[in-house]
């Protein structure tokens, strides 16, 4: 599979490459600042962004698969990833891509008929503009054209750099709940995240649709 990965010099980026170029996948590594990408065994690094229209419509042609591994929030220029979707969604109309969205656990809700995690008090105030911003883009794929082929990996509760654990090669997949194990930890490693959307790409089970993924 040819694989044009945004954000992939981040914690899940670098991980999704990782996964990808270990099973034989060709991964164009797309990042604004590409010098900590090391070129070679499958991978490419291409400077650019999502909100170069142009840029975007180039470096998805051939492509296979598009991921987003990028923060949701405005960023320093003042753009959010919302702001891009638009031209991902012309793209993947030109070029015929699948499209892989690394997205947030604040949208998934905590119990069947119950608030998202984002809306409960305990949620930390400043983790919502990031939040509040990958559930935008959820609510926008979820109102794509027909010929968008998108799926949206939510993580659970506990994921990121500041946690990283270990590969175990195993995960659970869930819907729109928030997943959590018998003692009411919501977790998963970068590896096994990395897993479970890899897998997916590989063995499409999810169209259209978002899912997330936990220990």
């Amino acid at each position: 599979m040819r694989i044009v990965l945004f954000g992939a010099t981040g914690y899940a980026g670098g991980r999704l490459a990782k996964e990808a170029l270990s099973r034989g996948h060709e991964v164009v590594g797309v990042a604004r600042d590409v010098s900590a990408l090391e070129q070679g065994g499958g991978l490419t690094a291409r400077r650019g962004s999502l909100h170069d229209a142009d840029f975007v419509v180039d470096v998805t042609r051939d492509a296979d698969a598009v991921l987003i591994a990028t923060p949701g929030r405005p960023l320093e220029d003042g753009k959010k990833l919302l702001d891009a979707v638009p031209t991902l969604f012309d793209a993947a109309r030109k070029n015929g891509f699948r499209l892989g969205v690394v997205g947030g656990a604040g949208s998934l809700r905590v119990a069947e008929g119950g608030p998202r995690v984002i809306d409960t008090p305990e949620f930390p105030e400043e983790f919502k503009p990031e939040a509040g911003s990958h559930a935008e883009v959820l609510d926008a794929l979820r109102e794509a054209p027909r010929h968008v082929d998108w799926f949206y990996v939510s993580p659970p509760a506990v994921f990121g750099a500041y946690a990283p654990g270990e590969r175990t090669g195993t995960y659970r997949v869930g819907g729109d709940l928030l997943l959590s194990d018998a003692d009411g930890n919501s977790t998963i490693g970068g590896d096994d995240y990395a897993l479970a959307f890899i897998d997916e790409l590989d063995r499409p089970a999810h169209r259209r649709t978002r899912f997330t993924v936990a220990y």
